[in-house]
């Protein structure tokens, strides 16, 4: 069975706004730790309440009418996540190293993770232009039609045990619909998230449409939750957790 590399160099260890890697408002950091031997990967920012705000700003900003990303056409959206894809395809066994390490699985089954999380890119970026409305017919001399459009900004909570996957099934689908994102990974397996928002940048993805912020679930995780200028919420976690926050739960929820 092949090992991951234990001293693989963490590229990104900050948190992802507006197309840069910053600090967090408080300077705080947590460490991310091997769950294998137990010793500290790296140091990652710590985001709280300060920092969700500055990225959903970022986001709400991107999404505003006229904007690069929302006059872009769905096969020019399509042609970014596409992009992405492969680049993600070209970092695969540093992405692989980084999720090994972070969730302790073994690498071979890592590599598969990111193989198939650059499936998934290219499945949403051909859909991207393929999301359409209904035309239904209609008593009297009425035109009745269905338009779909992107909500705004999703804010995203996703787990620790299939860290990339979660990632690109919150993405993939927001992105290909012309949304902006706010992504909370767990904070035990935040690094493959900050490396892919690189990629995004690198990709050509506008200023602000995507946003990752590491941190912990009752102050950054309850931030997107409560946050009044983020219209969707979609979680993936724990029963516990998700009654810890069901009380900040006031938008539109996807419960997986």
């Amino acid at each position: 069975m092949e090992m991951a590399n234990p001293n693989v160099e963490v590229l990104f260890n900050q948190i992802f706004i507006n197309n840069k890697f910053v600090s967090s408002v408080s300077g705080k950091t947590f460490p991310t730790i091997n769950p294998a031997n137990k010793k500290i990967i790296a140091n990652v920012a710590e985001g709280d309440q300060a920092d969700i705000d500055l990225a959903v700003n970022a986001a709400r900003t991107a999404f505003q009418p006229g904007s690069e990303w929302r006059s872009m056409d769905a096969s020019a959206r399509g042609k970014l996540i596409y992009k992405l894809s492969e680049l993600i395809n070209q970092n695969k066994y540093h992405l692989a190293n980084l999720e090994s390490l972070d969730t302790g699985k073994p690498f071979s089954n890592s590599l598969i993770e990111v193989e198939t999380t650059v499936s998934f890119f290219q499945y949403y970026a051909g859909f991207a232009d393929k999301i359409h409305g209904k035309t239904i017919p209609a008593d009297g001399p009425h035109f009745s039609f269905t338009k779909l459009q992107p909500i705004g900004v999703v804010g995203q909570i996703i787990p620790w045990n299939y860290p990339i996957l979660m990632l690109v099934c919150k993405w993939g689908v927001a992105l290909a619909a012309g949304c902006t994102i706010v992504l909370k990974p767990a904070e035990q397996t935040p690094l493959t998230a900050l490396h892919i928002a690189a990629l995004t940048k690198e990709a050509g993805f506008p200023d602000g449409v995507i946003n990752v912020v590491p941190g912990y679930g009752p102050t950054a995780g309850k931030a997107i939750a409560s946050h009044p200028d983020i219209n969707k919420v979609t979680f993936t976690g724990s029963t516990e957790v998700v009654e810890i926050n069901s009380r900040s739960f006031f938008l539109c929820i996807i419960y997986n």
